[in-house]
């Protein structure tokens, strides 16, 4: 079964590494810089799960994943950010998050994480 993988964050190094991280664990990567591109994403890659940063510039990571959510209910999304408030979590969960994890990141839970919801997708096909 092929893995593919969206990272979404403003953060060009931060796509570069994490992209080259799961690459190596045979996972299939594509990156996004902004929301608009991550929902453009969605729709050409067709990704099984996104990582999905919530502080953005312009379409902010919870905009875009209500607009994930509402054309893909199905797909998996882990939410990445540096700022973890209640508030922010409980609206990402509301909204169809499947996780929320904040940074600096902890690669072996990531990696764990997405191949959890990877799993669970082939449990469900």
């Amino acid at each position: 079964m092929i893995k593919k993988l969206l990272i979404v964050d403003d953060e060009a190094e931060i796509c570069e590494f994490l992209k080259s991280f799961f690459e190596d664990r045979d996972f299939k990567v594509a990156t996004a810089h902004n929301g608009i591109a991550a929902l453009e994403q969605v729709e050409r890659f067709q990704p099984d799960v996104v990582l999905l940063d919530i502080q953005m510039p312009g379409m902010d990571g919870l905009q875009t994943l209500k607009k994930m959510k509402d054309t893909h209910p199905k797909l998996k999304v882990i939410m990445v950010t540096a700022v973890e408030t209640q508030e922010k979590i409980e609206e990402a969960m509301r909204l169809g998050a499947d996780n929320y994890i904040t940074k600096p990141l902890s690669l072996e839970y990531l990696e764990k994480d997405v191949q959890d919801k990877i799993d669970s997708l082939a449990k469900i096909s």
